[in-house]
């Protein structure tokens, strides 16, 4: 669930609620007890990431990462990924 941001235009109070997204916004002010608070527009919190790094096949399965280092250890390629769409055929799905 997000926190939201609030003023109330009455007293110039600022607070934050812990709130459902569903949730209707708050508009009695704790501090003033007018009902004139109104809900902000925020950049919010974002990820936190920490660590030495994620990748997307830090999550592989157990089978896929055993796979994959018995091809690197008998030294096969790495799959070749398919030719770039012209966008001139009439059956792309790109279009």
């Amino acid at each position: 669930m997000p926190t939201y941001e609030y003023e109330c235009a009455a007293c110039g109070h600022r607070f934050e609620k812990f709130q459902g997204m569903t949730e209707k916004a708050i508009k009695k002010c704790p501090e003033c007890g007018k009902a004139q608070a109104q809900r902000l527009i925020s950049g919010g919190a974002g990820v936190l990431f920490k660590g030495s790094g994620f990748y997307q096949t830090d999550y592989r399965s157990k089978g896929y990462k055993e796979s994959a280092s018995k091809d690197k250890s008998q030294g096969k390629p790495a799959a070749k990924s398919a030719p770039a769409c012209a966008g001139d055929c009439k059956s792309c799905p790109s279009k």
